[in-house]
């Protein structure tokens, strides 16, 4: 900016100077776009990790760049260190209970084949597609956001 500034002053162009001036102010305006919706991307990968867990569905990662990928991947890493300091040997998943359960247990239904589910008594279930079950809130909330269950309404 200041080069061609410079410039059109030396070479007694001074009819130029409001046109670079205008250029430079709409370069940078240009260039506060861009950093406020690269900005807002980011902000809105991190609410897919709080939304959909640590894996995100092939849909959503088609439409992400290489370095969006990149950075979710680096937040994913940050966040499970963060859970892992806190809350003694096992961790605290701070992403369960978003809001505030109504109950301890709920009526799911799978939506889809999962395979065997272990709940925190030792019990095993299996996840087969149009089975229900009554289950604690915070081991199937992730599964429901994943897709696997659906909260049936009672």
């Amino acid at each position: 900016y200041l080069n061609c500034f410079y410039k059109a002053k030396a070479a007694g162009r001074a009819d130029l100077i409001p046109s670079i001036k205008l250029r430079h102010c709409c370069l940078l305006r240009n260039q506060r776009c861009v950093v406020a919706y690269l900005y807002d991307r980011l902000l809105r990968i991190r609410a897919l990790r709080w939304e959909y867990g640590s894996v995100l569905p092939a849909n959503v990662r088609f439409h992400m760049s290489a370095e969006e990928v990149q950075w979710f991947g680096q937040y994913k890493k940050s966040l499970a260190s963060f859970m892992r300091s806190i809350g003694g040997q096992e961790g605290l998943d701070v992403t369960q209970d978003m809001k505030p359960p109504k109950s301890l247990y709920i009526q799911v239904r799978c939506l889809k084949d999962h395979g065997e589910f272990e709940i925190d008594d030792g019990t095993v279930i299996l996840l087969k597609k149009n089975s229900q079950h009554f289950l604690p809130r915070w081991k199937c909330e992730q599964l429901i956001r994943q897709g696997v269950l659906e909260h049936v309404m009672s």
